[in-house]
């Protein structure tokens, strides 16, 4: 179906996802049961119904995957529509002591130039210091003044000048004109998922003591991730039973509500990627998760091959080719430039989807991945690359059939499917069959560097 093709009523397939995933990684395609009617849930003109439930189905089947490589028998999981917009929406149900979360800085959000609109991010200090610079301005000056300049500015320029200052802002276009251009191109290239084999294998099988529930007890996941997708990936990892070890930048905090709501099942540190103690922890790893631009981990020295057999997810925002390979970005950025932003909006208004859906899905897709590497690994000890993009999640979206114009609005997440701890309140799991994680967030950083020590 061509961009722009219009139908009505909600459509409800999930499954075309999960046979473009296993047909992408080269495994059988499942058998797909229909999903529930999903009535308003994450009602958009784009399908964004069935790339959730979609994702989540992808998931599910590649647990089972893991599961029969073990010898367990598989669980049949269930599609909520409830649980899985709650858990896309998760900003919108996030509470501490009652109140929600700021979720984007004063100059994060879209603005109008001389000649259309640009999308910006900078919720990050040091992102909001860099556009301040890309507009030559100084690092105290007021929103207003921004955004005057922003005014007066041609929105190509914009985009280029954030780029070459390391900062984060793009031109809003439509998907013709997102379509036709060599970083678009780019990003829609190759498969969904990418799961590439490494030529180190494994001198031993990794340790298991997988059960029905834990596919993956015994697996241990270093997550170098921040934000959405890749906490998402590595929080869905957790919650089937990985150990998962959260490292973030000693310098460098994350915002405090983010991670609140990615972080649990998980274990926190903050260690230098150059230091002693971070080797260690990779030499000892099953799984190592990064959200890092393309070549950054390199550049900082770091060598995957002291893990023979180590399953590396990596996720990024554009793809690692392409002339945007090395662009930052995140899920609001990739839906402004690839014209989504349009779609859900209109050209003199842009709009945005009902849930930074990008993020989530290329999370639990993500997390599929790997769950597919490992169970391979199982059988041959060979370490794999598993890649996903924001933008090419964002070119299936666009590309698949279903568009609804005269589609309800976007029912709130229930505040049922969340769950408590104390003053913090966060979405349950997409995964109906759990009630919630093994544990809530721990304390930022309060963790020390290394693996839990195993009893038996």
């Amino acid at each position: 179906m061509p961009p722009g093709t219009i139908t009505v009523g909600v459509v409800n397939d999930h499954a075309r996802l999960v046979h473009e995933y296993e047909t992408g990684i080269g495994v059988p395609t499942s058998v797909i049961d229909r999903a529930p009617d999903p009535g308003g849930h994450l009602a958009a003109t784009l399908p964004v119904w069935s790339l959730a439930a979609g994702s989540i189905a992808a998931l599910t089947t590649a647990a089972n995957r893991m599961r029969d490589a073990h010898g367990l028998a598989p669980v049949a999981h269930r599609i909520v529509p409830e649980r899985i917009a709650a858990s896309f929406s998760s900003e919108r149900l996030f509470r501490t002591e009652g109140r929600p979360p700021a979720i984007f800085a004063d100059l994060s959000g879209f603005f109008p130039t001389y000649d259309g609109w640009v999308r910006t991010h900078a919720n990050y200090p040091h992102h909001r210091a860099r556009l301040l610079g890309a507009l030559n301005l100084p690092d105290n000056a007021p929103i207003d003044l921004a955004v005057a300049q922003l005014a007066m500015s041609r929105a190509e320029d914009v985009e280029e000048a954030a780029a070459a200052h390391g900062a984060i802002a793009v031109r809003v276009r439509t998907e013709e004109e997102w379509a036709g251009t060599p970083e678009a191109i780019a990003a829609a290239s190759g498969p969904l998922v990418a799961i590439e084999q490494r030529p180190d294998r494994a001198g031993s099988l990794s340790r298991s003591d997988a059960t029905p529930f834990q596919p993956l007890r015994g697996v241990r996941v270093l997550d170098m991730t921040r934000v959405i997708a890749g906490p998402v990936a590595t929080r869905t990892l957790a919650l089937l039973g990985a150990e998962v070890l959260r490292v973030d930048p000693p310098f460098l905090p994350e915002i405090s509500w983010q991670y609140l709501d990615t972080c649990q099942g998980k274990l926190s540190t903050r260690a230098d990627l150059r230091a002693p103690v971070f080797e260690d922890l990779l030499a000892s790893a099953d799984v190592l998760v990064t959200g890092y631009r393309p070549g950054a981990l390199e550049y900082a020295g770091l060598d995957i091959g002291v893990r023979p057999g180590l399953v590396h997810g990596r996720v990024c925002a554009w793809g690692e080719i392409g002339p945007w390979g090395a662009r930052r970005g995140f899920d609001s950025i990739v839906q402004a430039a690839t014209g989504i932003s349009i779609v859900e909006g209109a050209p003199s208004v842009p709009g945005a989807l009902p849930a930074q859906a990008l993020d989530h899905a290329s999370g639990y897709l993500l997390a599929a991945g790997v769950i597919d590497a490992l169970a391979a690994r199982t059988y041959d000890g060979i370490g794999r690359d598993v890649r996903v993009a924001l933008a090419r999640t964002a070119s299936w979206l666009l590309a698949a059939p279903g568009r609804t114009l005269n589609h309800p609005q976007a029912t709130p997440p229930s505040p049922e499917a969340t769950v408590a701890h104390g003053p913090v309140v966060t979405a349950a799991p997409a995964l109906a069959e759990y009630p919630d994680y093994a544990w809530p967030a721990p304390g930022y950083g309060s963790n020390y560097p290394a693996w839990p020590v195993r009893t038996r």
